[in-house]
């Protein structure tokens, strides 16, 4: 049986991926002039894609191959490049943020509900 306790791990997975990737984007940024600085990344596609939904496997499809991260080896970084990354890391954490308060309010209707 699926429960909203269900979905409120999955969502939490995803804002525990979601502040990863803004690490990594945020040391990129901060060393775009160190010479010998190695870029990070975090896809999740894999992550989301194990979850058995269509929302998450087609973000998995659009998102990318792993949920780790990823040191890109003598990859420069174009400073632009990461601002757009940290933009659609914004827009995943607003998504996360509203689906994670969807689900606490199903919870207290629920509580309410059985009184």
């Amino acid at each position: 049986m699926f429960t909203s306790l269900d979905n409120m791990g999955k969502v939490s997975l995803m804002m525990d991926l979601i502040s990863q990737k803004q690490r990594a984007l945020g040391s990129n940024l901060a060393n775009v002039d160190t010479p010998g600085y190695v870029r990070k990344d975090v896809n999740f596609g894999d992550y989301l894609s194990s979850m058995n939904s269509p929302l998450e496997t087609k973000l998995s499809e659009t998102l990318g191959p792993s949920g780790v991260i990823d040191e890109r080896k003598y990859e420069e970084i174009d400073p632009g490049k990461e601002l757009m990354e940290l933009q659609k890391n914004s827009l995943m954490y607003t998504m996360a943020t509203r689906r994670m308060s969807n689900i606490i309010t199903e919870m207290k209707t629920v509580i309410n509900v059985g009184k």
